[in-house]
């Protein structure tokens, strides 16, 4: 058990909602516009935690080093803008984690990598982060994960130490901005990266394998 937790921070993508369908579509889209042949979900699903970087990888083969990397990043930023919340949902069990985190006085919040022009309106189409105490966003500080800028970001705005805090991500790099924050660190190993790694070696200080079991860490009143 995680003694002594005064808030409860989580990463977005693969940890409280699962968006690889619409940033699959989004990369997808552009193979089509471009007369090439649709790829299978499942190909882009395990790199949907990198983002534009990952889907790129999967529908093109290009990395950020290539010339054409940067204008093919924004049309797949335009084409993700448009269809962000047609197929994004929270995990199972989610709702109810963050229903009772609240019931038992926990402020909970979001620190993701993703920019706020995508954060913003992804989270208030979902009526799950209504009750968020904060949500950080990838260039709400100068730094991104796995810099621990935007967790320190988060408990400053709660008020909250960030020993006292626990971070809860799919990526290793949610682990180590949070070792580096100072924070307990929780495996998601549901998660689009977890299933497929050996998490154990990202050092966390617990895994979980589904949303719900976040509840058996943490104290109950």
């Amino acid at each position: 058990m995680l003694d002594a937790v005064k808030a409860v921070l989580f990463d977005l993508d693969g940890t409280l909602i699962d968006s690889a369908p619409d940033l699959g579509a989004a990369a997808d889209k552009m193979r089509l516009d471009r007369g090439m042949p649709s790829l299978p979900h499942a190909l882009y699903r395990p790199m949907a935690g990198a983002g534009a970087r990952g889907m790129l990888q999967v529908a093109f083969g290009i990395a950020p080093q290539d010339p054409a990397f940067e204008s093919m990043r924004e049309e797949f930023f335009a084409n993700y803008e448009r269809c962000m919340t047609h197929n994004t949902y929270a995990f199972d069990g989610v709702s109810a984690l963050l229903h009772t985190l609240e019931q038992r006085g926990l402020p909970w919040g979001v620190v993701t990598n993703k920019s706020e022009r995508f954060t913003r309106p992804l989270t208030q189409a979902m009526p799950i982060f209504a009750k968020a105490a904060v949500v950080v966003s990838g260039d709400t500080t100068p730094h991104a994960k796995p810099h621990p800028a935007p967790l320190l970001e988060a408990a400053n705005r709660l008020g909250v130490d960030p020993r006292h805090c626990i971070y809860v991500g799919d990526d290793e790099r949610d682990i180590i901005a949070g070792h580096a924050a100072g924070m307990r660190t929780v495996a998601a190993t549901y998660g689009y990266l977890g299933s497929q790694l050996d998490t154990a070696a990202w050092h966390a200080d617990a895994e979980i394998k589904s949303p719900i079991a976040l509840l058996q860490l943490l104290p109950s009143a």
